[in-house]
């Protein structure tokens, strides 16, 4: 979101907040009772009161999230960028481990995908109830909890 923040009448309140970051009120209550956002100010009747700087971190936290990290990993992130005696080791330990687990996701994509399209292939896709992708779905991992029956599988343990 690229709104200029420098034109908005500061406090804000839950609906302006997520709006100027992108994010739902929801989420917005979310991320903050998480602690992530820190403490908000409050009006006598309750009311959260959102200041520039909590846009600026609701705005970072959606970016984090949008680039996959986890909500752990944004929490150490979030700390990092407000510490300036910060060590940007740490910030590179973390985006480093992420792009680990970002290329295991893929690999593990990748494998998905190459099976689909093999029972994708392999599927005569006619009338006749023959189906290889249903045959794999019902028989992968075989855990011996399911028995292939003609009319549905059933639970064999239950």
């Amino acid at each position: 979101m690229n709104t200029d923040l420098s034109s908005v009448p500061w406090p804000v309140n839950i609906g302006q907040a997520a709006q100027l970051s992108g994010i739902s009120p929801k989420m917005l209550r979310h991320y903050e009772n998480l602690g992530l956002l820190g403490a908000v100010h409050r009006t006598e009747g309750n009311y959260r009161q959102y200041a520039e700087a909590d846009v600026h971190t609701l705005r970072f936290i959606r970016r984090a999230r949008d680039m996959g990290f986890t909500l752990d990993e944004i929490r150490d992130l979030v700390n990092l960028w407000h510490n300036r005696r910060r060590s940007s080791e740490n910030v590179k330990r973390i985006a480093q481990r992420h792009i680990e687990e970002l290329g295991e996701r893929i690999a593990a994509l990748e494998a998905m995908r190459r099976t689909l399209q093999d029972l994708v292939q392999r599927c005569p896709g006619n009338q006749r109830p023959d189906c290889p992708i249903l045959d794999d779905l019902g028989g992968a991992g075989d855990t011996g909890l399911y028995r292939k029956n003609t009319e549905s599988p059933r639970l064999l343990h239950g």
